[in-house]
Parts: C-alpha cells; structure tokens; sequence
C-alpha cells in the first residue's frame, strides 16, 4: 500500500506523466493566488458529496492543499472510502513552489 503522503519531487513526475490525477482541496480563493497545472479544484467541504461521482476508487490521487494538513485529512477520509490509491502531497502547494516550481507565487 501507498504511503499516506507523498514528496513534490516524487509526486512531479507522476503528474507530468499523466500516472496521476491531482486534487486541489483548497478554496476557490486560494487557487485564484496559486495553482498547479492541471488540477482539479474540489474544495475540502465539497469532497463527501463529490468523490464517488467525480473520482475513480482506481485511480491514482494526489490531493494538495497550501501546507498539507487538509489534504492528509481528505487522503484519510479518501482511503475510507475505498480510494486506495489517495495521497498527500507533503508541505502542500507551498513545498511545490519551494522545490517543483519556484515561479508559483507563494502565499
């Protein structure tokens, strides 16, 4: 089984390579300031009604949030759920600018 949590250098690859799907629990606020290409903005409140119609139980998942506690609560509750495959991005959208992506405004 996955680990809960996942490092921005090993989560770069997966996602540029389409191996994984990147899940943005933050607000629509706090993606307006900063987001990460390609990700789906699902904020944490909305994740219970959302999850079992928009993600695949199958596929990989990585969630992110600004410094890695909401997204290591929704990877929790997602692999109750029977997302197996759900991880964390560890450090959030601020360890990706730090070590990922330095031009992504930090907040």
């Amino acid at each position: 089984m996955l680990d809960y949590e996942i490092s921005p250098s090993e989560a770069a690859p997966l996602l540029r390579e389409r191996k994984a799907r990147l899940i943005d629990v933050r607000e629509p606020w706090e993606l307006a300031k900063a987001a990460i290409d390609g990700s789906l903005l699902m904020p944490m409140g909305d994740i219970p009604s959302r999850a079992h119609q928009e993600l695949d139980p199958d596929e990989r998942l990585i969630v992110v949030c600004h410094l890695g506690q909401r997204s290591l609560t929704v990877t929790a509750w997602l692999r109750n759920q029977g997302f197996e495959q759900a991880q964390s991005l560890r450090g959030g959208i601020e360890a990706w600018s730090s070590e990922v992506d330095p031009a992504l405004p930090r907040y």
